[in-house]
């Protein structure tokens, strides 16, 4: 098996950068070729192992990754974002795990949401967000028609089957990714922070019949270090993110390609109290500034539904 290691960054994650690199020259199936798909503008990192490459492309978590790959010879790809150790075994793992369950596309559980407490669990439950799901041998992570997800509370074992995934580390062939023709979703690069964009492609890929897995206890770590604690305006840009990305993708993938009228009714209500429980919540306290945020976020984000541009975006129950 032959995989290319293809990176997308802006080259400033440093040490965390160079950890991944080594940890890419670890592998006990080392990759064909790296290849680093650095935003236009962005100086070459100094961190290097000598034998990755790099290429220019449009800046954003969408255009870096959504790209035709013309320069990757393998059939197997292993995407990664800039700052992930991954184990010696790791790929030999995933690659292993691909060819056991026939599947497309596996992903590691990087996110501890297994890990919440009680309290963290309502509370996410309550607000439509995400919801803890227990006693379920099967899926992983799964999309709800909130626009949130819902996550295996107790994995118990390595692989399940999922919806959505991390989208920071997948492993696939080059050929399956291309097939989501990614492209088509470069309107998500048009807000500050491209939230949702792990969810949005790899629910793209559910819908359009791709196996998906989700491997627990791969070892990979997260080394992002970040915090947006106390930068207030980068806290309300990426809450302003948040909501037109809900509010879009529950359209684009949820409610349009619904074709049963009670399911997509329904799907309308879930929607609706997920938005007004937390305008409601900003409103009880006193946050005026979150609630207008939340309240423009919305309101932009239906003008751009009514907009050309998204009209001429193609249908996704029809290419289903």
């Amino acid at each position: 098996m032959e995989y290319t290691a293809v990176i997308r960054t802006l080259g400033k994650a440093g040490e965390k950068y160079q950890r991944m690199l080594d940890s890419l020259k670890e592998q006990t199936i080392k990759p064909k070729d790296i290849i680093v798909y650095i935003a236009e503008g962005y100086d070459i990192p100094i961190e290097t192992i000598g034998i990755e490459r790099y290429v220019y492309v449009k800046k954003g978590m969408v255009a870096q990754r959504a790209l035709q790959y013309n320069e990757v010879q393998t059939e197997y790809m292993l995407f990664l974002d800039d700052d992930l150790y991954l184990p010696p075994y790791f790929v030999q793992r995933m690659f292993s795990v691909l060819m056991e369950n026939n599947a497309n596309v596996v992903s590691p559980d990087i996110y501890p949401n297994d890990k919440r407490v009680v309290k963290q669990e309502l509370l996410m439950t309550i607000s439509g967000r995400m919801r803890a799901r227990r006693g379920d041998d099967v899926w992983g992570y799964k999309v709800m028609r909130t626009a949130g997800y819902s996550y295996n509370k107790n994995p118990y074992k390595d692989v399940y089957l999922s919806q959505t995934n991390a989208g920071a580390c997948f492993f696939c062939k080059k050929t399956d990714f291309l097939k989501i023709h990614f492209e088509e979703e470069l309107w998500l690069d048009k807000m500050s922070y491209a939230i949702g964009d792990d969810q949005l492609m790899y629910y793209k890929m559910h819908l359009l019949g791709l196996k998906q897995l989700t491997l627990y206890h791969s070892g990979i770590e997260h080394l992002d270090g970040g915090s947006n604690i106390g930068n207030k305006d980068k806290e309300h840009r990426l809450i302003y993110s948040d909501f037109w990305f809900k509010t879009v993708f529950w359209h684009r993938f949820i409610y349009k390609p619904e074709k049963n009228v009670f399911v997509k009714f329904y799907a309308f209500l879930c929607i609706a109290y997920a938005l007004l429980f937390t305008l409601l919540i900003s409103l009880l306290k006193l946050e005026f500034t979150l609630l207008n945020i939340k309240r423009n976020a919305i309101k932009e984000a239906m003008s751009f539904l009514k907009s050309e541009s998204y009209y001429r975006l193609p249908n996704i129950s029809k290419i289903i």
